[in-house]
């Protein structure tokens, strides 16, 4: 197996792993063992299992951003954008049977006190979606399809907080219906 390969081995089994097990609950044995790959493989490619936590979230957040395509999508309405957004992340959440949850979630929680590195790239993680959010929402304002009394960055926030607390829900329910209670009462309700 070339190097390359092993790296992405390694990175693409670290994220089913860690997204589904948790970090602490993942050794750098089991990730190894997992992919295939003798253990002085992950040191040759990782100088430590944060470093490759940090990769994961970067990919994790890139599967992520495929699924916010559509929030760019200036052919659709705001809200036809958001509706489109939220089917494809519970679609996600779906995918996993509402077993693992949101990986920045289950890392803000188990790692923010731990590793600052990580409570860092979770911090731009979420304000990243909170503007592009943010973004949509004041489109919306503008057209008049969305309520403009409570300002875009704040609703924004708001629906990123909720988002995370209806997949907390899901994966402790396993099920899907915080996750359509969510979508119902943000787009129903809240930025209505």
């Amino acid at each position: 197996m070339a190097k390359a390969n092993v790296k992405e081995q390694i990175v693409s089994t670290s994220l089913n792993l860690l997204h589904s097990k948790g970090f602490n609950a993942t050794s750098v044995q089991d990730i190894t063992d997992a992919a295939g790959v003798p253990k002085g493989s992950f040191y040759n490619h990782f100088t430590s299992k944060e470093a490759l936590g940090l990769e994961v979230v970067q990919r994790y957040l890139a599967a992520v951003g495929e699924l916010a395509a559509v929030l760019h999508d200036g052919t659709l309405a705001p809200r036809a954008r958001l509706q489109q957004y939220f089917e494809r992340m519970i679609a996600g959440n779906a995918a996993n049977d509402f077993h693992c949850g949101c990986l920045l979630g289950n890392f803000s929680t188990e790692l923010s006190n731990q590793i600052p590195a990580m409570r860092s790239a979770m911090q731009q993680a979420f304000a990243g979606s909170a503007e592009l959010l943010a973004s949509v929402i004041a489109a919306g304002q503008r057209d008049g399809s969305i309520r403009s009394s409570v300002p875009a960055a704040e609703l924004a926030a708001f629906v990123n907080d909720a988002w995370q607390g209806a997949v907390l829900r899901t994966k402790t329910e396993q099920s899907r219906e915080p996750l359509d209670r969510f979508a119902r009462m943000t787009l129903g309700t809240i930025l209505s």
